[in-house]
């Protein structure tokens, strides 16, 4: 199935693996195309650090010569890689010259899933420096969302978000602490999902944020989510079963005190949870509590995950920007305060799973943002006030989730009255990352999305057709 820009750009991670593994194109073609279209468009977007273009084709020809393609559920899939998770014979960035490491020796334990699953590593993506905020920009470029680029994508995943919703690539993988994969896909109007905690391998940097940070995947659609969750978990793709009734407990209380959705948030959970009563699940008003203690506990660990990250991998600390430096110290007193504790997260865990358990819940819907995304700007030369109000005002949904280290998925829910999507969030118990995925099909089918942002893929004019 050819893409909308005339070429495989825009089809689906599955739709392209499964015509490389039946001989209908090869990888190298798929892979061809998706680096041109880099090339072209992401001068808009700015959603890649490096791109790996000689070394990608000779991935792709080394798939094309392997003599058996069907146990290979990527085939030929281009996909990017989070420029803070290493992949050999790259530098592995973490979001600003500072902050980054060495060439990388050999592949983090996700990316040689994705290799053995057949996909091909076209580049790394952009983040904010260490990782630490909702928007995505450095002193080399300011990442841009492809649904209104004076918007930013989100962050921390912000050039994973906006190279698939810019159709530069199917599928992406993304890492997510306190929200880094599900804020920036409901900024840009795709499928994400964060993992379970121990569902799939960490080693995020210095200390996987304490036990927050998992690597999960941004997607266009909820089959190709699915799919490349099997791949990081290391299972056996399966076909998602629609789930039995469940009960959907619905929340729009935002676990930032002071902080409450609009209109168009509000507007677009209730229109979800009406279609899943529709589908015949129960929904019902339900909030989970949200202690203030939770909450300073939670920002402790935010600060000392960016302590530890710079003083552990040996950054020189002054090199970094204002705001990081600010975040790191108060990350120290934290430490040294005895503020960050795995008791604190465990006691969080049990919270959370005796609230489901007694409210005999099956799943959390919430927004998945409480506003619209952030203009895009230099907001790494911002004050640290003007980053930390920025990131917890417009999305305070996700971080409670990484603390208790339960699934999370976002999906698209329509569109706001500036034209920017709008998302709801599903939260489910441990081990419950398939059932999350089988309402997100149910509500993908009943409301279907705009796959990529308006105008995306763009077309240019070609001969060659795939």
């Amino acid at each position: 199935m050819l893409g909308q820009a005339g070429t495989w750009v825009g089809a689906t991670a599955r739709q392209i693996a499964r015509a490389v593994r039946r001989g209908d194109t090869s990888a190298t073609a798929v892979i061809a195309d998706h680096l041109d279209h880099i090339q072209h468009y992401d001068r808009i977007v700015h959603a890649f650090r490096q791109v790996r273009a000689a070394e990608a084709l000779a991935e792709a020809e080394a798939v094309d010569e392997q003599p058996e393609l069907g146990n290979l559920p990527l085939a030929g899939v281009p996909i990017a890689v989070k420029e803070n998770t290493p992949v050999v014979g790259v530098r592995t960035w973490h979001g600003s010259e500072a902050a980054a490491g060495p060439v990388a020796e050999r592949d983090h334990e996700v990316v040689r899933r994705l290799r053995g699953a057949g996909a091909i590593v076209v580049g790394t993506t952009r983040m904010p420096e260490l990782g630490l905020f909702a928007s995505t920009d450095d002193d080399s470029a300011t990442t841009r969302n492809p649904w209104r680029t004076d918007r930013t994508p989100g962050g921390s995943s912000g050039g994973a978000a906006a190279a698939v919703a810019a159709g530069l690539v199917p599928i992406a993988h993304g890492n997510d602490g306190l929200g880094s994969i599900r804020i920036p896909a409901a900024c840009c109007g795709l499928v994400g999902i964060k993992p379970g905690r121990g569902v799939v391998p960490a080693g995020i940097g210095a200390t996987d944020w304490f036990g927050l940070a998992e690597h999960g995947i941004l997607a266009t659609t909820v089959s190709d989510a699915a799919l490349g969750f099997a791949v990081l978990a290391g299972r056996a793709p399966e076909r998602l079963v629609e789930p039995d009734r469940l009960r959907v407990a619905v929340s729009l209380r935002s676990p930032v005190a002071g902080v409450f959705p609009d209109a168009d948030a509000c507007r677009s959970t209730g229109s979800i949870a009406r279609l899943l009563v529709r589908l015949g699940h129960d929904a019902v008003r339900a909030d989970p509590a949200y202690p203030v203690s939770l909450g300073l506990r939670g920002i402790a660990t935010w600060f000392a995950a960016a302590y530890r990250d710079a003083a552990e991998t040996g950054i020189d600390m002054y090199a970094l920007q204002p705001r990081t430096r600010r975040h790191a110290a108060l990350g120290a007193r934290a430490v040294q305060a005895g503020l960050v504790r795995e008791d604190d997260r465990a006691a969080c865990r049990e919270r959370y799973r005796d609230w489901f358990a007694d409210g005999r819940f099956d799943v959390l819907l919430t927004p998945a943002l409480a506003t619209a995304p952030p203009v895009a700007t230099d907001w790494h030369n911002r004050s640290w006030q003007a980053n930390m109000i920025s990131s917890l005002r417009y999305a305070p949904y996700s971080a409670p989730w990484n603390i208790a280290g339960f699934p999370g998925v976002v999906v698209p829910a329509g569109v706001r009255a500036d034209g920017l999507p709008t998302a709801v969030q599903l939260i489910g118990r441990p081990g419950s990352e398939l059932t999350l995925l089988a309402v997100a099909g149910q509500i993908e089918a009943a409301a279907p999305w705009r796959r990529h942002a308006p105008g995306w893929p763009r077309a240019r004019q070609r001969s060659r057709v795939a």
